[in-house]
């Protein structure tokens, strides 16, 4: 049975892609035409930001200019959906990388907390590097979180679980593809938590990088 926070998780990532548009049509198709216009050209996503990394290192939006980014919110404790995205993500972005190394390298694969309070640094570097060496894990102060969430128009909100440290986080479930210059190209294909289809397959994934990623 789907719990609380996937069903918010669903109903807000549904509610964001029919805002957006059909920008999903195009997955899995020929990677050698893409459409001239990438489905998030010109949408108010993204802008600055200033993050801790899972080295406690502070991170900057600045620190990856010329690299595309693609971008996850969700958090550490999430028991099913978030390490499920993740892993097809990486997945995705490693067969990227395998078929064309000079383009995989100018992706920076990032992840953002929506759960600051119990994602610190310690808990993230564990967390990130089981799913591809490269991706960094970021958190913040409540207010640096709140901060770029909303740029990235990402909602989130706390569940009550069993106890006060077993609480869940209801967010957006989105992943964006962002341009050297930080603006947004496209989303990600992800799996919808209600269905069995298999929509945000590393091989989505990888068609959909290889299609924006120049």
């Amino acid at each position: 049975m789907m719990n609380i926070a996937n069903m918010g998780q669903k109903l807000v990532r549904a509610s964001l892609i029919v805002a957006f548009g059909a920008m999903l049509a195009g997955c899995g198709g020929p990677v050698d035409a893409p459409p001239a216009t990438p489905p998030l050209e010109g949408a108010r996503i993204g802008g600055p930001f200033t993050l801790t990394d899972q080295n406690g290192k502070t991170v900057s939006d600045t620190d990856f200019a010329g690299q595309y980014r693609l971008v996850y919110f969700g958090y550490s404790f999430c028991p099913d959906i978030c390490p499920v995205d993740l892993q097809k993500l990486m997945r995705g972005l490693a067969q990227f990388e395998k078929a064309d190394p000079a383009r995989g390298a100018k992706i920076a694969p990032l992840f953002i907390t929506v759960d600051p309070a119990r994602d610190t640094p310690e808990s993230l570097k564990p967390f990130v590097a089981r799913y591809h060496p490269r991706l960094i894990g970021l958190t913040g102060t409540p207010d640096q979180i709140a901060a770029v969430a909303k740029a990235y128009v990402v909602t989130y909100n706390k569940v009550d679980g069993s106890a006060p440290d077993r609480y869940l986080m209801a967010h957006s479930q989105l992943a964006f593809l962002m341009d050297p210059a930080g603006k947004p190209l496209a989303l990600l294909p992800l799996d919808d938590p209600s269905t069995d289809a298999d929509e945000g397959a590393p091989a989505a994934v990888a068609a959909d990088l290889a299609k924006w990623v120049q």
